[in-house]
């Protein structure tokens, strides 16, 4: 049991590391105003990254055999252990998801922020019918919190592209 009640303290401390981890991605990002699209894809990429590596870390056999040795003794922390990891596995489906999603973006980034007002008209409604297709296919970016913040950046590189337009002529 000392053995157990060691362990049960060890999976009581990752857990609050996780949750830890939990709520501050679910933060709202504190970003610059002028921020473009590219940012939104940098974001998911650094999340799927964070969230694989705690997964990784979570499927390694350490953490498996204090977990089965948890299990053996009918441990009551392998409850909040278990939600835990479902989450972890939710937001890690979630950043990779978004992360495909987000990179059928990524060849209207260019133009949006080197072309001329005149050439970056032209990716609009491409990009547009690409964004539906985000809209109606993800399992998770389908939010309008998602494509609000999508649209908002969109919008700000359109104005940063034009105002250089105008700053050069």
């Amino acid at each position: 049991t000392e053995v157990t009640e060691r362990l049960e303290e060890v999976v009581k401390i990752w857990t609050k590391q996780i949750r830890q981890v939990l709520v501050e991605s679910e933060q709202i990002r504190r970003e610059a105003d002028d921020v473009g699209p590219s940012a939104e894809l940098e974001h998911w990429k650094t999340r799927m990254s964070s969230f694989n590596s705690l997964l990784d870390e979570i499927k390694s056999s350490r953490v498996k055999k204090i977990i089965s040795i948890l299990q053996a003794a009918r441990s009551k922390t392998l409850k909040q252990w278990k939600e835990l990891d479902g989450s972890i596995t939710l937001a890690a489906n979630e950043a990779k998801d978004n992360v495909r999603y987000l990179y059928t973006l990524d060849e209207f980034f260019g133009p949006l922020a080197n072309a001329s007002p005149v050439t970056m008209m032209e990716h609009i409604p491409s990009l547009m019918n690409t964004i539906c297709m985000i809209y109606c296919t993800s399992s998770y970016y389908n939010t309008s919190e998602h494509l609000t913040s999508l649209f908002l950046k969109i919008t700000n590189q359109m104005i940063n592209t034009c105002k250089m337009y105008l700053c050069e002529g």
